[in-house]
């Protein structure tokens, strides 16, 4: 199984990836590539520190999707650098049918809550302010409907009266640090 990671942030959710897999635990994947939509982003760091390649195609005008042409130059690179199968962690562009046809069924979604409950953006956020006392992060088929894919697998965090906003980011992150990389461990079988 070989990976692209597709991502726009920090990369901390594919730093976790690239450390299983440097730690022999990521099962028989293997990440070949990393994307990124956003010039500077930290996640562009991560190729050379785990001797993977990156690479940041243009990613046209728009801020949260891409124009057709311009997904398709995407698929193409992707296909290019010998991955057949996508994980999106952090990434923030709506996807449509260049990619989902061209890696059908072979496209992932990290998202930090418990769908179908917050979808979107600022989920945590959204989570905290409806005052749950349980949330959490799931890893979901991606499909035309942004987290709209069916649930592979989830992980629940516990919201305890100490916690503040941060502090339940925080466990949130760290859950998906956990969840993501078993997930496609137990995907690569």
């Amino acid at each position: 199984m070989k990976i692209a990671i597709l991502g726009s942030g920090r990369g901390t959710n594919a730093e976790a990836m690239l450390k299983a897999q440097a730690a022999g635990t990521l099962g028989r994947a293997e990440v070949v590539s990393i994307f990124c939509d956003i010039p500077g982003a930290r996640i562009l760091d991560l190729g050379k520190a785990f001797d993977v390649a990156v690479f940041q195609p243009p990613a046209g005008p728009f801020k949260t999707r891409f124009p057709p042409d311009i997904e398709q130059a995407w698929v193409e690179e992707i296909r290019a650098s010998g991955a057949s199968f996508l994980v999106l962690a952090g990434f923030m562009r709506v996807i449509k049918q260049p990619l989902l046809d061209a890696f059908s069924g072979r496209i992932i979604n990290l998202h930090p809550s418990l769908l179908p409950a917050f979808p979107g953006l600022d989920a945590i956020g959204q989570a905290w302010r409806y005052g749950v006392k349980i949330s959490g992060c799931t890893v979901h088929h991606v499909n035309e409907i942004v987290d709209g894919g069916n649930i592979i697998d989830q992980a629940c965090v516990r919201r305890e009266r100490e916690d503040t906003l941060e502090t339940f980011t925080a466990k949130i992150h760290a859950a998906e640090h956990e969840l993501l990389p078993s997930v496609i461990r137990q995907m690569s079988r």
